[in-house]
């Protein structure tokens, strides 16, 4: 693998404090301060001038549907999905068929991802056998098969006395847990956020309760137990200010934001079109206001997309019928750009740290920094670039996305993995 220098690029890592315009330099697949003067002569040039040089970026939440659902999405797709959206990193749900909940289809994930995938592609393992919220899944053989955390995911765990034992068990195997918040109780038959809009539309509400709830729960129980809870998806106003309360006690939790949370709210369903149709659903623009707001002073922690592909045959179904999910990892460096940068004044470094560093602080995963001996992946992005989205020429199986036939701003141009480039210019290398 011939060395590789990245020229003129604006550097951005705040794990390394760098934020200038700069040079990056690869050799054998990591990050290295500089090269030899012979090295640099044979070494390949990258005229970055114009681009931002980050860290590859790190999803710690999306849906590759391997096992048992390829029909919407594999490991092979989805990964080519988030090279095309600047990850290098990404960590897969365990709600496949058959669930995730032990070491034999770990097993197959792993395989799957050694031979498909063109990105880091790590797996979860369900907290509960069968994620069905009754006994707890074999965590010391999920931890040995290369689980990175468990989760019900869209399952939430309604017994507070099963919770308490996974957090406690959790703790021993030194595994996150991540938390899909929900009290089902409160959800059954609902499609769309609690509010004027759903009365208008017609449509079963969902009321911002049923998260704020099991946030408050998973509070609890993370100070009770020591263990570290991240919540999933956050996006009820008043969850957000749990979480920040709780963040001044010290206690041991995390939480993400997903663009689709930050960019809309429950008008956009006015059409009844599926593809904003997402659980938790989106809420009012208070609410909208408090996840950035939370995202501005750390209260949440980092930005993840929860991407979730299903066929145009399932979501072209009446509103109530139709599942929950949207796509990504295409469009979320563009739309958080947008939405923080752009509309929110946020500082271009804090979106990519947000984006980077601290979803693999989280994990605690090798990722998120171009420090020199860190596995050199990277991502190249235009922040100006305009370009039109279009979700059915995207490199997901399916193509249930809010922004199709949108004009986006900002576009990854490279991703390196290892120092390898696996995507470039729009196609997969």
């Amino acid at each position: 693998m011939p060395s590789l220098w990245i020229k003129n690029a604006r550097v951005i890592d705040l794990a390394a404090k760098r934020n200038a315009v700069g040079d990056v330099f690869i050799a054998d697949g990591k990050f290295v301060a500089s090269l030899s003067a012979a090295a640099k002569k044979s070494a390949r040039k990258i005229d970055a001038a114009g681009l931002v040089a980050c860290p590859g970026l790190v999803d710690i939440h999306v849906h590759f549907r391997e096992p048992g659902q390829t029909h919407k999405e594999t490991i092979a797709t989805g990964s080519r999905a988030a090279a095309a959206g600047g990850f290098t990193t990404v960590v897969c749900m365990p709600n496949t068929a058959p669930v995730a909940d032990n070491a034999g289809t770990i097993q197959f994930i792993n395989d799957a991802t050694r031979r498909d995938a063109v990105v880091k592609v790590l797996p979860t393992g369900c907290i509960t056998v069968g994620q069905k919220g009754a006994a707890l899944a074999p965590f010391g053989s999920l931890k040995r098969a290369g689980v990175v955390a468990l989760t019900d995911d869209g399952d939430c765990v309604q017994s507070n006395e099963l919770m308490r034992r996974a957090c406690e068990y959790a703790k021993m195997f030194d595994l996150p847990i991540m938390d899909h918040c929900q009290d089902a109780s409160l959800t059954q038959g609902a499609v769309m956020n609690e509010g004027s809009v759903s009365t208008r539309l017609g449509l079963r509400g969902w009321p911002h309760a049923a998260e704020d709830i099991i946030v408050a729960r998973d509070v609890i129980l993370s100070e009770y137990t020591g263990a570290h809870l991240h919540l999933q998806h956050i996006s009820s106003r008043y969850s957000v200010g749990i979480i920040r309360r709780a963040k001044t006690r010290g206690v041991k939790i995390t939480a993400e934001a997903t663009p689709h949370h930050l960019a809309f709210t429950d008008d956009e369903l006015g059409t009844y079109d599926t593809n904003f149709k997402m659980n938790p659903p989106l809420r009012t623009a208070a609410d909208r206001r408090a996840i950035i707001a939370g995202l501005r002073d750390g209260t949440l922690d980092c930005i993840s997309t929860d991407h979730a592909p299903h066929t145009d045959y399932e979501k072209d179904k009446e509103f109530d019928y139709a599942p929950n999910g949207i796509l990504g990892l295409e469009t979320a460096l563009a739309v958080s750009l947008d939405v923080l940068v752009r509309q929110n004044k946020f500082k271009l470094a804090h979106v990519v740290d947000l984006m980077t560093r601290q979803p693999a602080r989280i994990l605690g995963l090798p990722a998120g920094s171009l420090s020199a001996g860190a596995a050199a992946d990277l991502c190249l992005f235009d922040p100006a670039e305009k370009w039109r989205y279009d979700a059915k020429a995207g490199f997901s199986k399916s193509s249930n996305s809010p922004w199709h036939g949108q004009t986006l701003t900002g576009r990854v141009k490279t991703t390196f993995v290892d120092g390898r480039i696996v995507f470039n210019d729009g196609r997969i290398v």
